[in-house]
């Protein structure tokens, strides 16, 4: 079903790789025009070939001044999909505090800029819908060696269910999608630079029970439902795809 985002214009943070990627694409797909935002803009060199309706942007997103110049410049937002972050490893006891300051920093502080950014033109237009990327890493379940990251992802998913709350009668949605393991080359990454690679993959394979790891187009299907009409009577929801392992 083609066409489900026409006329509707979507900003995308981490759309470098993974699953900000797959987003961007599978938005401009169904017809959105699309914001694509990453610290490294050679990343998205390729999108506008991919998507003519795809516009990259350098953005760290972590500084809220950049956030507010290339929200100012993307003009109309009727998406956001905030996908950007940062994984740290480790317990309580390796987790220093520059860990779980930039931890927060990345995975929601960031968020906050981009919500805040966006917010006031959605409440204008009376319709909008925010996507935040969080996590089964968080509140939803404990994932070994995933202190900060679960914590920050918690975060999220605390801030989706209070901007809906706060704005539910205007027009505006927010919702979390929280993914399993999936495949993208920050997780290809991890993988490689670990000591044993093969049994690294296994054991991220064998988190899910559906015995395989998640596909970034799987997300972006999820995301592009969110993100259309067809979402119009959800809000402060969590949508987990996750391969069954929350269960």
């Amino acid at each position: 079903m083609a066409g489900r985002l026409a006329g509707k214009h979507a900003l995308v943070t981490g759309a470098g790789q993974g699953i900000g990627r797959a987003v961007a694409l599978a938005f401009a797909e169904e017809g959105a025009r699309v914001v694509a935002t990453s610290r490294t803009l050679s990343k998205m060199e390729d999108l506008p070939d991919l998507q003519p309706a795809i516009e990259p942007f350098a953005l760290d997103v972590t500084q809220g001044d950049e956030v507010a110049r290339v929200v100012a410049e993307a003009g109309q937002v009727d998406i956001l999909f905030n996908c950007a972050g940062w994984v740290h490893t480790g317990t309580i006891l390796d987790c220093s505090e520059e860990d779980w300051t930039k931890s927060l920093h990345h995975n929601a502080t960031s968020m906050f800029y981009t919500i805040r950014a966006v917010l006031p033109g959605m409440l204008e237009r009376g319709t909008g819908s925010i996507i935040n990327v969080a996590s089964v890493a968080s509140s939803l379940t404990g994932v070994a060696d995933r202190f900060a990251y679960g914590a920050s992802k918690a975060a999220v998913i605390g801030m989706t269910k209070a901007v809906a709350r706060d704005f539910i009668r205007t027009g505006v949605r927010c919702n979390a999608l929280c993914p399993g393991t999936t495949l993208t080359p920050s997780l290809e990454e991890r993988i490689r630079s670990s000591e044993n690679p093969e049994d690294m993959r296994q054991r991220f394979t064998e988190r899910q029970p559906m015995g395989r790891l998640g596909k970034v187009e799987e997300m972006a299907a999820a995301a592009v439902y969110l993100a259309s009409d067809e979402s119009a009577f959800t809000t402060g929801t969590v949508i987990v795809v996750d391969g069954g392992q929350t269960l």
